[in-house]
């Protein structure tokens, strides 16, 4: 949530501001803004909408000469908690006296509190947000102290999980600090940056130093800054890392959109899921075997990822497994204890329950696996151990390239405890190479987005599949609700007859998932008795049914690789009918990439 970045040296700093908001855009987009220091004038703009409003009102300043390019920054791209979307409550927030500017993700729960001890010496207040007490509390605290030490007294006041970048105009110092939210350092040729996710300055820096909970960074010039633990309250010397993501890597290129191209990206990423490192590998699996049990935690789509997990470690390894979304994980912790491994599954390494099951469960002493796209996240750094899904950056909001790494990661594991990771290895990679064939079938895109015209319209859609297909059937209705708007509900096709039929109706459109397997005859019983009251079906599967109104043929792969190939034309469906319906597919509409609030 929220999209942080600050820039102080030589180089144009309103065009860094600018292009690492629109870097972090995926992180929230309902309002954007910046706070500009020029020879000790301050230029501050905010506009709600997406960043191009405040790029329009940028260079409507510039062309005026009413702003200049100036050498230092910071700027915000905001997912609205606290206060309306409005150009008051977008960030940067400033103090009394204008000196002080404060950009801010995550919470301050002790906010109401500290405001009404603030009002009370005499600060107004002039937003409906939590954040504008921070930049308060340093004037207060500015007034006996410098910089450095309000701001150090200020943190260690607030409660809550959040990331903090604060401007002193006087000084021209930049202060950051992070707890459970995001914030990393770039170490540029000629400056400095802090920002809430790598990309933000990939373009002109891959040297990145990830902070840690209760690290504060003080950027003093350019070139040089200090890093102090406020818990520990010593100064520290942290390695500086080298990110092997490259710009057009995290790049649109020639794609008019971030999810498809992401998409496209599929193949690539199921091929470099294999790409693990085999000694830690090895000792996932050696503490697979070891445990009284495996548990999986994860969120949205990390989580229907888990759900697979669950599905493939009990039939496949015979293995006790259980799965609940993180938020929910304490209701289960107690039936665990440190024999028990528990796996967590995040794109970012960022979201904040993920985070909180997570050290719940060291704190029980339970071993805890990671499997995390992000280098240097959190979550990489909490955990015993970590496997890379290796997706790459990805910039939209709606995860498509990462479920299915994550659904691979996890294949491998299962066939490396079998001790056939080689067999696994080969498997995935074959359906790489298919799915590959498959985004490039004219006849086949042109299938889906036929389709996509025939269900934008819809206002529900209900999808069925068993076994491996019921995770499948999640994630496509997650799909389409958050990338289309229409209402879409998921079902394990057993289900049906306990209720969901009775809201069929003609012309209803059903999804149903098959594959080779079993329960393919019951499925297809499934779909006839939903036919029957008037739905209208649309197959996914590895061969045509007659019976059907729509069928798209995927290849055909055994059971337990199924979802990798069901899920992929649903990902392509999403995207257009998000386009039939005038969505941005990119920045659906009330959503962020990365939840890092409760």
């Amino acid at each position: 949530m929220c999209g942080i970045i600050a820039y102080k040296g030589e180089e144009n700093v309103v065009q860094i501001i600018i292009d690492g908001l629109k870097h972090l855009e995926y992180r929230g987009y309902d309002s954007s803004g910046l706070c500009i220091v020029s020879k000790n004038k301050t230029f501050l703009i905010k506009k709600t909408g997406k960043i191009d409003n405040l790029l329009e009102e940028v260079e409507k300043k510039q062309k005026r000469n009413e702003m200049t390019e100036g050498e230092i920054g910071i700027g915000h791209s905001r997912w609205a908690t606290h206060g309306a979307v409005t150009e008051v409550n977008a960030h940067p927030h400033f103090s009394c006296d204008r000196e002080i500017f404060v950009v801010h993700n995550g919470i301050v729960e002790n906010y109401e509190s500290l405001k009404k001890e603030l009002i009370k010496k005499g600060h107004r207040f002039v937003s409906q947000t939590d954040t504008e007490v921070i930049p308060h509390l340093i004037e207060e605290y500015r007034k006996n102290n410098t910089f450095v030490a309000a701001c150090e007294k200020t943190f260690q006041r607030l409660k809550g999980l959040f990331a903090i970048v604060a401007l002193d105009k006087k000084t021209g110092e930049i202060i950051g600090t992070r707890n459970g939210s995001p914030l990393v350092m770039g170490i540029g040729e000629k400056g400095l940056f802090l920002a809430s996710d790598i990309p933000a300055f990939l373009d002109k820096t891959n040297r990145v130093i990830f902070l840690d909970d209760g690290d504060m960074v003080h950027i003093i010039n350019g070139e040089e800054y200090k890093i102090k633990n406020l818990i520990s309250k010593k100064y520290l010397k942290k390695k500086i890392n080298i990110i092997d993501w490259d710009k057009e890597e995290a790049e649109k290129g020639k794609h008019p959109h971030f999810m498809i191209k992401e998409i496209k990206e599929i193949p690539e990423a199921i091929k470099k899921a294999t790409w693990q490192d085999k000694k830690t590998l090895q000792s996932v699996v050696n503490l697979i075997k070891k445990s009284s049990g495996v548990f999986f935690v994860g969120c949205g789509t990390a989580g229907h990822s888990c759900l697979f997990g669950q599905y493939a470690f009990s039939s496949l390894l015979g293995k006790r497994t259980g799965f609940s979304a993180a938020s929910e994980f304490k209701n289960f912790l107690p039936a665990l204890d440190k024999s028990a491994l528990l796996i967590a599954v995040s794109q970012s390494g960022e979201t904040i329950d993920t985070l909180e099951a997570v050290k719940k469960a060291k704190e029980k002493e339970i071993k805890v696996v990671s499997l995390v796209n992000v280098m240097g996240s959190t979550l990489t750094r909490i955990s015993d151990y970590v496997l890379m899904i290796n997706a790459g950056p990805e910039k939209c909001v709606l995860a498509t390239k990462s479920y299915l790494s994550q659904l691979a990661v996890i294949l491998l594991i299962v066939f490396s405890v079998l001790g056939q990771e080689q067999k696994g290895e080969d498997r995935l990679k074959k359906i790489s190479r298919e799915l590959h064939q498959l985004f490039e079938d004219k006849k086949f895109i042109s299938q889906i987005q036929k389709l996509a015209k025939q269900l934008s319209s819809a206002e529900h859609i209900f999808t069925i599949g068993r076994s491996y297909d019921y995770p499948t059937a999640l994630e496509t209705a997650l799909k389409i609700k958050e990338g289309c708007y229409i209402h879409t509900e998921a079902f394990a096709g057993g289900e049906l007859k306990h209720g969901v039929i009775a809201l069929i109706e003609k012309g209803t459109p059903c999804i149903v998932h098959l594959s080779k397997s079993e329960e393919e005859e019951n499925t297809l019983i499934n779909a006839m008795e939903l036919q029957s009251r008037g739905a209208y079906i649309v197959g996914i599967g590895p061969e045509k049914k007659k019976d059907f109104d729509y069928f798209i043929t995927v290849p055909e792969v055994e059971e337990a690789f199924s979802p990798l190939v069901n899920i992929a034309p649903i990902h392509l469906l999403s995207y257009y009918i998000a386009l039939e319906k005038g969505i941005d597919p990119d920045k659906p509409r009330n959503l962020a990439k990365s939840v890092t609030v409760k």
